[in-house]
């Protein structure tokens, strides 16, 4: 060997690697895979999961960022993808972009906590602009690239100082487009390994701090999953295990093969996925359902009797200690604000992080009489639960705590589908009125019978109440 430098091999050495055995397996199941594969679980939880998604990318598109967004020269032209929520057609890779960045404005997006992000919103954009051929091959192509970038996540242990948005979603949105295209084994394989070089250098800090370039990380994952496709048609290739790569040494580490195949195909990760109704982190959900008991506890509670809340919980939840936060996202990863919020405004909604709530004297003097804590014995209980340990500390002295282990919504204590329906119509109706948001329901109920997709895509493309007064 001709290199003494430790660390350093040389290409002679190192490109003696082969393909790994998952990725051969997974390029094989993908491209054998349709629709009529799912069981009757996961094929509904996919439904949900469209469903939710639409709703949370029409509420988003309604966000001044996105407003002004698609006023620039660059989405001017037209083109035949929709931008949900927008009553625009923009060509497909802006499509994706608008809709993925859109998905993530108000922390409402659905996710999975065994992967810990948020494989949806990585996807459903991508699979949209791709113009699938029908409703039931849209709905598989969601299930088979959420399972890639869930088991990606579950694989991998990414640095700590990144964001999740942004990274493992590329080769998420790839294979769902890839499925779409009825592409062949080696062509998928081939397309994960482009993908696995996408990954953006997400900053963890974006979401405590408040930069809203951190809307734009899932956006990208789907408008780069698309490219990804154009690149493998066109003859370009990618390392040998791109993935493995990535995710075992670069962005990521300990990256798990036989994570990637164990069950494939009869446990699907679609359908351990969580629902939100808290427009806030996830980690901020266990402190607020533990605040929900106390209030049931508490009917007469009035904020103005808290001495001070205590929380601990685990390190991710824990980091989210920011007493002031600057501004709504930033406020969306802060327990005190959260919880201060809440209880001054009656519920995590979407209403309690925006500006009034922001400056309001009353949730910011609350909020600054929390503290928050980490628990070593909490965080050892991640990633099947998310404790938290809520206490309010009166001014009369008394102490009052409650503990929960699960978030509302996670596989242990899931929402019901009727809560899911809730939150769709409380996010879509706003947008395109109540008929129309109806009719999304049952649009989705039947998007793999025959002529379902068809039913949807106008349903889609219908402008905002607000443009069509």
């Amino acid at each position: 060997m001709s290199i003494v430098t430790p660390g350093i091999l040389p290409a002679s050495v190192l490109l003696q690697q082969k393909r790994p055995d998952w990725l051969t397996e997974w390029g094989r199941f993908a491209a054998a895979f349709s629709a009529a594969d799912l069981p009757p679980e996961a094929l509904q939880r996919a439904r949900l999961v469209l469903l939710d998604s639409i709703a949370v990318i029409a509420a988003g598109m309604q966000e001044p960022e996105l407003s002004s967004l698609l006023a620039q020269a660059n989405y001017a032209g037209g083109g035949s993808a929709v931008a949900i929520g927008a009553g625009r057609a923009l060509p497909p890779l802006l499509a994706a972009f608008a809709n993925g960045t859109a998905g993530t404005m108000l922390e409402l997006d659905e996710g999975n906590q065994y992967a810990r992000g948020h494989p949806a919103i990585h996807v459903v954009p991508a699979a949209l602009a791709a113009a699938p051929r029908d409703g039931a091959a849209l709905l598989g192509a969601i299930a088979l690239g959420y399972e890639l970038g869930a088991r990606i996540g579950i694989a991998s242990k990414l640095r700590v100082t990144m964001h999740p948005h942004g990274t493992w979603g590329t080769p998420a949105a790839f294979l769902s487009v890839a499925h779409l295209r009825g592409a062949a084994a080696e062509t998928m394989i081939q397309g994960l390994n482009i993908a696995s070089s996408f990954g953006l250098s997400t900053s963890r800090r974006t979401m405590l701090e408040g930069a809203t370039v951190r809307n734009s990380y899932a956006g990208f994952s789907n408008q780069l999953g698309l490219m990804a496709w154009d690149l493998v048609q066109s003859g370009f290739t990618g390392e040998t295990d791109g993935i493995g790569a990535v995710y075992g040494g670069i962005i990521a580490e300990d990256f798990s093969q036989s994570a990637m195949t164990e069950d494939l195909g009869t446990r699907w990760e679609i359908a351990r996925n969580y629902f939100k109704r808290h427009a806030a982190c996830r980690y901020t959900h266990g402190a607020l359902d533990a605040l929900a008991e106390l209030r049931q506890r508490l009917p007469d509670l009035a904020p103005e009797q808290i001495e001070r809340i205590e929380v601990d919980t685990y390190v991710w939840a824990a980091q989210l200690d920011l007493p002031a936060p600057s501004n709504m996202l930033s406020a969306k990863f802060s327990i005190p604000f959260a919880l201060a919020t809440t209880l001054l405004h009656g519920s995590a909604s979407v209403p309690a992080f925006r500006p009034p709530a922001l400056q309001d004297e009353a949730v910011r003097a609350l909020a600054a009489r929390v503290v928050v804590r980490e628990d070593a014995a909490l965080t050892a209980r991640l990633p099947g639960l998310r404790p938290a340990r809520v206490a309010l500390i009166l001014r009369d002295g008394t102490r009052h705590q409650a503990e929960v282990l699960t978030n509302r919504g996670d596989t242990e204590d899931p929402y019901t589908e009727d809560d899911i329906l809730q939150k769709f119509r409380e996010l879509a109706e706003p947008v395109w009125g109540a008929a129309h948001a109806a009719a999304l329901i049952q649009a989705v109920r039947g998007v793999d019978r025959t002529g379902g997709l068809d039913a949807l895509t106008p349903l889609l493309a219908a402008p905002p109440r607000s443009l069509a007064r």
